[in-house]
Protein backbone atom coordinates (compact mmCIF):
# COMPACT_ATOMS: atom_id res chain seq x y z
CA UNK A 1 0.00 0.00 0.00
CA UNK A 2 1.40 3.94 -0.42
CA UNK A 3 2.15 5.61 2.26
CA UNK A 4 -1.04 7.62 3.36
CA UNK A 5 -3.84 5.02 1.42
CA UNK A 6 -4.77 3.62 4.99
CA UNK A 7 -5.57 6.88 6.15
CA UNK A 8 -7.47 8.02 3.15
CA UNK A 9 -9.44 4.41 2.91
CA UNK A 10 -10.31 5.25 7.07
CA UNK A 11 -11.20 8.69 5.85
CA UNK A 12 -13.17 7.45 3.10
CA UNK A 13 -14.74 4.62 5.22
CA UNK A 14 -15.68 7.18 8.07
CA UNK A 15 -17.49 9.47 5.50
CA UNK A 16 -19.55 6.43 4.74
CA UNK A 17 -20.80 5.63 8.08
CA UNK A 18 -21.59 9.46 8.93
CA UNK A 19 -23.81 9.77 5.59
CA UNK A 20 -27.35 10.17 7.08
CA UNK A 21 -30.31 7.85 5.59
CA UNK A 22 -32.94 10.04 6.11
CA UNK A 23 -35.39 6.88 5.12
CA UNK A 24 -33.49 4.80 7.93
CA UNK A 25 -34.76 7.70 10.60
CA UNK A 26 -38.39 7.67 8.94
CA UNK A 27 -38.42 3.86 9.60
CA UNK A 28 -37.07 3.39 12.50
CA UNK A 29 -37.33 6.31 14.64
CA UNK A 30 -34.95 9.28 14.94
CA UNK A 31 -33.24 7.88 18.28
CA UNK A 32 -33.05 4.44 16.54
CA UNK A 33 -31.31 5.50 13.57
CA UNK A 34 -28.96 8.32 15.79
CA UNK A 35 -28.16 4.86 17.65
CA UNK A 36 -27.35 2.68 14.92
CA UNK A 37 -25.33 6.04 13.24
CA UNK A 38 -23.22 6.73 17.13
CA UNK A 39 -22.56 3.15 17.65
CA UNK A 40 -21.34 2.79 13.92
CA UNK A 41 -18.91 5.55 14.57
CA UNK A 42 -17.46 3.84 17.62
CA UNK A 43 -19.65 6.12 20.29
CA UNK A 44 -21.65 5.11 22.98
CA UNK A 45 -25.14 5.85 23.97
CA UNK A 46 -27.43 5.43 27.11
CA UNK A 47 -31.46 5.70 26.81
CA UNK A 48 -33.15 7.28 29.22
CA UNK A 49 -34.04 4.77 32.31
CA UNK A 50 -31.54 3.16 32.08
CA UNK A 51 -28.08 2.86 33.19
CA UNK A 52 -25.80 1.35 31.17
CA UNK A 53 -24.29 2.60 28.25
CA UNK A 54 -25.17 0.52 24.90
CA UNK A 55 -22.02 0.38 22.82
CA UNK A 56 -22.57 -2.98 20.75
CA UNK A 57 -24.42 -2.31 17.40
CA UNK A 58 -25.34 -6.18 17.16
CA UNK A 59 -27.19 -5.75 20.78
CA UNK A 60 -29.07 -2.93 20.04
CA UNK A 61 -32.27 -3.54 21.90
CA UNK A 62 -35.46 -3.76 19.38
CA UNK A 63 -38.79 -2.67 20.94
CA UNK A 64 -42.37 -0.46 20.14
CA UNK A 65 -41.29 2.36 17.58
CA UNK A 66 -39.74 5.23 19.70
CA UNK A 67 -39.54 3.28 23.62
CA UNK A 68 -35.54 3.57 23.67
CA UNK A 69 -34.77 7.62 23.33
CA UNK A 70 -31.12 8.01 24.02
CA UNK A 71 -29.79 10.44 26.90
CA UNK A 72 -26.40 10.36 26.86
CA UNK A 73 -23.86 10.14 23.82
CA UNK A 74 -20.10 9.93 24.91
CA UNK A 75 -18.13 10.71 20.98
CA UNK A 76 -15.18 9.22 23.12
CA UNK A 77 -12.89 7.92 20.42
CA UNK A 78 -15.34 8.08 17.93
CA UNK A 79 -15.56 9.20 14.02
CA UNK A 80 -18.56 11.22 14.10
CA UNK A 81 -18.36 13.51 11.78
CA UNK A 82 -20.32 17.32 10.78
CA UNK A 83 -21.98 15.40 7.62
CA UNK A 84 -23.59 13.07 10.54
CA UNK A 85 -25.26 15.71 12.25
CA UNK A 86 -28.73 15.70 10.36
CA UNK A 87 -28.71 12.64 12.83
CA UNK A 88 -29.06 14.95 16.41
CA UNK A 89 -31.94 16.79 15.01
CA UNK A 90 -35.09 14.11 16.19
CA UNK A 91 -33.37 13.39 19.11
CA UNK A 92 -35.67 15.20 22.23
CA UNK A 93 -34.28 13.64 25.46
CA UNK A 94 -30.16 13.96 24.80
CA UNK A 95 -28.83 15.52 28.18
CA UNK A 96 -25.93 15.14 27.75
CA UNK A 97 -22.65 14.71 25.53
CA UNK A 98 -19.15 13.96 25.18
CA UNK A 99 -16.55 14.91 22.89
CA UNK A 100 -13.30 13.31 23.34
CA UNK A 101 -10.65 12.57 21.34
CA UNK A 102 -12.68 13.09 18.10
CA UNK A 103 -10.12 14.01 15.24
CA UNK A 104 -13.58 15.19 12.72
CA UNK A 105 -15.16 17.55 15.54
CA UNK A 106 -14.35 20.92 14.62
CA UNK A 107 -16.18 24.64 14.75
CA UNK A 108 -19.15 23.74 12.34
CA UNK A 109 -20.10 20.84 14.43
CA UNK A 110 -20.53 22.78 17.72
CA UNK A 111 -22.16 25.85 15.54
CA UNK A 112 -24.34 22.80 14.49
CA UNK A 113 -24.97 21.37 17.66
CA UNK A 114 -25.94 24.54 19.28
CA UNK A 115 -28.15 25.39 16.12
CA UNK A 116 -29.96 21.67 16.59
CA UNK A 117 -33.68 23.04 18.59
CA UNK A 118 -34.26 19.91 20.49
CA UNK A 119 -30.69 20.13 21.44
CA UNK A 120 -31.33 24.04 22.42
CA UNK A 121 -33.98 22.70 24.82
CA UNK A 122 -32.70 19.60 25.96
CA UNK A 123 -28.79 19.11 26.45
CA UNK A 124 -27.69 20.37 29.89
CA UNK A 125 -24.32 18.87 30.05
CA UNK A 126 -21.37 19.10 27.57
CA UNK A 127 -17.78 18.18 27.53
CA UNK A 128 -15.09 18.93 25.29
CA UNK A 129 -11.73 17.34 25.47
CA UNK A 130 -9.07 17.20 23.09
CA UNK A 131 -10.79 17.55 19.86
CA UNK A 132 -7.83 19.69 18.55
CA UNK A 133 -9.49 21.05 15.41
CA UNK A 134 -11.67 23.17 17.85
CA UNK A 135 -11.19 26.67 18.48
CA UNK A 136 -12.19 29.52 19.69
CA UNK A 137 -14.87 30.61 17.69
CA UNK A 138 -16.43 26.49 17.73
CA UNK A 139 -16.66 27.92 21.85
CA UNK A 140 -18.68 31.04 21.05
CA UNK A 141 -21.34 29.38 18.97
CA UNK A 142 -22.43 26.84 21.89
CA UNK A 143 -24.28 30.32 23.26
CA UNK A 144 -27.46 29.33 21.54
CA UNK A 145 -27.84 26.02 24.17
CA UNK A 146 -29.83 27.78 26.24
CA UNK A 147 -30.54 25.38 29.10
CA UNK A 148 -26.81 24.32 29.13
CA UNK A 149 -25.66 24.27 32.96
CA UNK A 150 -22.15 22.51 32.41
CA UNK A 151 -19.49 22.87 29.92
CA UNK A 152 -16.05 21.21 30.97
CA UNK A 153 -13.14 21.77 28.38
CA UNK A 154 -9.84 20.48 28.47
CA UNK A 155 -7.42 20.19 26.11
CA UNK A 156 -7.95 22.05 23.31
CA UNK A 157 -5.04 23.81 21.67
CA UNK A 158 -6.99 25.34 19.38
CA UNK A 159 -8.47 28.15 21.91
CA UNK A 160 -6.08 31.28 21.91
CA UNK A 161 -8.36 33.81 23.24
CA UNK A 162 -9.61 32.36 26.50
CA UNK A 163 -10.47 35.53 28.61
CA UNK A 164 -12.42 36.89 26.20
CA UNK A 165 -14.28 33.60 24.61
CA UNK A 166 -14.87 32.43 28.22
CA UNK A 167 -16.24 36.20 29.25
CA UNK A 168 -18.67 36.50 26.51
CA UNK A 169 -20.57 32.59 26.78
CA UNK A 170 -20.20 33.21 30.84
CA UNK A 171 -22.46 36.58 29.78
CA UNK A 172 -24.66 34.53 27.07
CA UNK A 173 -25.52 32.09 29.62
CA UNK A 174 -25.28 33.61 32.88
CA UNK A 175 -26.33 30.10 34.71
CA UNK A 176 -23.91 28.17 33.19
CA UNK A 177 -21.27 26.32 35.00
CA UNK A 178 -18.22 26.39 33.15
CA UNK A 179 -15.03 24.30 34.18
CA UNK A 180 -11.73 24.33 32.13
CA UNK A 181 -8.39 22.08 32.32
CA UNK A 182 -6.50 24.56 29.32
CA UNK A 183 -3.14 25.02 28.64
Amino acid sequence: LPPGSCRAFWGWLNAVFNKVDHERIRAVGPDRAASEWLLRCGALVRYQGSPKWQQDYNALPTGPLGRYKIEAINATDSCIMYRGFDYLDGLEHVTDIRLEKCMYIQDECLQRLSETNNLQKSLQQLRIISCGNVTDKGILALHKLRNLEYLYLSDLPGIREKETTFRVLQQALPKLELELDLE
